[in-house]
């Protein structure tokens, strides 16, 4: 009887971590001014999702420092540094970690001070999701303007805004109103396609995890309930692979292995990889690990590749896919945000960390700086501490890189300064053609065009998939997108969506282009500036473009439904 009970327990257990294993995963930071309730709201949220362990509260419980009205101060679960708890300030990021039902998350608490910039944009870096706090009774502060953009910098685009201390302002309506216009004003200009505000208090828990009695005109999600149910973007294994090479590992004369993390993709034995910036192109033999070898990896694992060619490759190379490859420049052009009391210095060298890749580097011009106050392009020549600039760059050795709104970690690097050896700055590679150099390029600059070409015909693309290449532009809730996609996938088209949330506009012509080179017809929703789109009526896509967002083009749902199955139906009579 026993053993039955025990085998029933073992089976519920097993259950359960099968079960929390297949729950995904929404990593997400909080950002804002100093004194906004950034911990404080962590630490509520923690324990009102029964997260915190009854040791945990003890020790908050008994703590000398208590800076709250209340009988618990909830800052103190997340702020462990003893300068922390003394200040009353967050320094250094604190990351924790709790689960519901529905998603599991990593939340990364960092700094409102300024001085303590570095640490929010290293929080800020893996994130999907970034809440930003804003004090009902203060409004939009210079920090929060200053977080939101490195934020939206850092390829974040969905943001919950946390209007926090309504208690203080008197759970006033009209307050939240004003901040709610005066952010999404804000996340407009910058780019931030999907903005949720939320008023809340961290101290009493006001539509933390249970909808608030104090607002009863609020009729939106808690905010539990919007990080439940927010849409994740999708990670690095869905795009093009990258393997930068930590090291070379050969114990003997019969094994020699590539080893590193994947960067992004999926690679798999006997897939096809290209060697930068040799150029060579060979296939993978086996993906070696310590627990034996795997039928495939995927980001971010770390592995070691074998070949199934003897290629020179060190460390700083990149095994990529070569029918995508990165760009491979001295010169790149990059938002840079600076860390240090000394300014950036136009021809002084410093040294770059870009994947496994250190080398030297200089600043050769400043395009410009933001204004952090008004998001305006000011003229300088030089970056001061916590300002944000576009920065054109030429290093000593080629960096293999893609642009950061497409890959983060082959877009992004820091800089360090020789002497103290002390980060001085993080940069970010910006997608526009400036950062490829013009005019003759050297040898250690290009992949050969012979290497890259694909062996697969646009008339053998046809012949799978039956129609032909096209980019469709149109307007419509994400419902809409959704209908489209699913009614041409059932009708047999290889098709693809992507909004303007997901890809800045500049973006879609790299997607437009590979889209057009693999014959898939690209779905598109959001408006294009003037400018891009007369790009793409004039050759991006060789008059495969479509365009529905015409004013009094298409009237309805159904409509923009109806003409765009008739474009997609077109296709399959055009000859290639």
């Amino acid at each position: 009887m026993i053993s039955l009970a025990n085998d029933r327990l073992r089976e519920k257990v097993t259950v359960f971590f099968e079960s929390g294993a297949n729950t995904e995963i929404l990593r997400f930071t909080t950002a804002g001014s100093v004194d906004d309730g950034k911990s404080t709201l962590i630490g509520r949220l923690l324990h009102d999702s029964k997260a915190v362990y009854e040791d945990q509260m003890a020790s908050v419980r008994k703590s000398r420092v208590n800076r709250s009205s209340g009988p618990i101060d909830f800052s103190l679960l997340t702020d462990g540094l003893r300068a922390e708890r003394e200040q009353g300030i967050t320094i250094d990021v604190a990351y924790r970690y709790f689960a519901t039902p529905r998603r599991k998350f990593i939340i990364a608490d960092t700094p409102g001070h300024e001085q303590y910039t570095r640490n929010m944009a290293t929080g800020a870096s893996t994130a999907d999701l970034a809440v930003i706090l804003m004090d009902a009774t203060k409004g939009l502060l210079a920090q929060t303007r200053r977080h939101t953009f490195i934020s939206s910098l850092l390829g974040i685009t969905t943001v919950l805004a946390a209007v926090n201390k309504m208690d203080l302002a008197g759970y006033r309506e009209d307050m939240f109103l004003e901040l709610e216009r005066d952010f999404c004003a804000l996340a407009k200009q910058l780019g931030i396609a999907n903005v949720q505000c939320i008023p809340i208090s961290a101290l009493e828990g006001d539509n933390i995890v249970r909808p608030s009695a104090q607002m009863p005109w609020y009729q939106g999600p808690t905010l539990i309930e919007h990080l439940e149910t927010v849409p994740i973007p999708s990670g690095a294994a869905a795009k093009s692979f990258r393997l930068p090479v930590q090291m070379v590992i050969r114990p003997d004369a019969t094994f020699r292995g590539f080893a590193g993390r994947i960067a992004s993709g999926v690679i798999r034995p006997g897939d096809a990889v290209l060697a930068l910036p040799s150029g060579q192109k060979t296939r993978v033999h086996s993906i070696a690990t310590y627990d034996g070898d795997l039928p495939q990896a995927h980001s971010p694992m770390s592995v070691t590749l074998r070949l199934a060619d003897e290629i020179d490759l060190s460390r700083g190379d990149m095994l990529v896919s070569p029918y995508d490859p990165p760009r491979v420049s001295r010169k790149i052009q990059a938002m840079v945000v600076w860390l240090h009391s000394r300014p950036l210095e136009l021809g002084r060298s410093y040294l770059v960390k870009h994947t496994a890749r250190q080398t030297k580097i200089r600043a050769l011009q400043i395009d410009h700086r933001i204004n952090i106050n008004t998001s305006e392009q000011e003229p300088t020549t030089q970056l001061q501490m916590n300002e944000i600039g576009s920065v054109e760059f030429e290093s000593n050795v080629a960096l293999l890189f893609d642009p950061y709104s497409t890959n983060r970690t082959t877009g992004s690097f820091i800089l360090i300064d020789p002497l103290s050896n002390a980060t001085v700055g993080a940069g970010m590679i910006q997608e526009d053609s400036s950062a490829v150099p013009t005019g003759t390029p050297k040898e250690d600059e290009v992949i050969s065009a012979e290497i890259v070409q694909s062996q697969v015909l646009p008339e053998d693309r046809y012949q799978r998939h039956g129609h032909g290449p096209a980019v469709v532009l149109f307007k419509g809730p994400p419902v809409l997108a959704a209908r489209i996609e699913r009614t041409l996938f059932l009708q047999g088209f290889e098709v693809q969506h992507v909004s303007a949330g997901e890809v800045s506009p500049s973006a879609l012509l790299d997607i437009a282009h590979f889209a057009q080179k693999v014959g898939i017809i690209l779905l598109y929703s959001g408006n294009l500036p003037d400018p891009i789109r007369a790009h793409f009526l004039a050759s991006e896509v060789e008059g495969r473009f479509f365009d529905l967002t015409a004013p009094g083009a298409v009237p309805d749902d159904e409509e923009t439904i109806r003409q765009t199955l008739a474009i997609a139906n077109s296709l399959r009579r055009t000859s290639i």
